[in-house]
């Protein structure tokens, strides 16, 4: 700890003075600092991922959307067919909490409904959410 009044056997630094009156450390220890932020941002930011890895997202496919009236929402029985805006075959959109994440097709596993994506869609060429 350095006492005031002794002197330091360290070299004294130089502060810059901007034009308000205040000091900032010298430019060697401004970007140490600088480093030592930019390590904790990365480590922090690795330790804010490990922090979410266990979140639960909703996780859906969407086979295709249709546009109705309530009238003829309200008239539907059982055995009316909803008539979907995509083509058959057309691969299938995979959304994450909403938002398009990748395409892929129907298979079956073990007597159950999966999806085998075929594309995964780049951040880039994400569209907003859709609700």
């Amino acid at each position: 700890m350095n006492d005031p009044i002794m002197p330091s056997n360290e070299p004294p630094q130089k502060a810059n003075i901007n034009e308000f009156g205040e000091s900032s450390p010298a430019p060697a220890a401004a970007s140490a600092n600088q480093q030592s932020k930019q390590q904790k941002g990365v480590e922090m930011g690795d330790m804010s991922l490990d922090m979410i890895m266990d979140v639960n997202v909703n996780v859906s496919v969407e086979v295709g959307r249709s546009r109705m009236s309530i009238r003829d929402l309200r008239e539907m029985k059982q055995g009316a067919i909803i008539e979907l805006d995509r083509a058959a075959g057309t691969p299938l959109d995979v959304r994450v909490n909403g938002t398009l994440v990748a395409k892929g097709e129907i298979v079956v596993v073990k007597e159950k409904y999966g999806i085998m994506l075929t594309e995964v869609v780049s951040q880039d060429e994400r569209p907003r959410r859709q609700d």
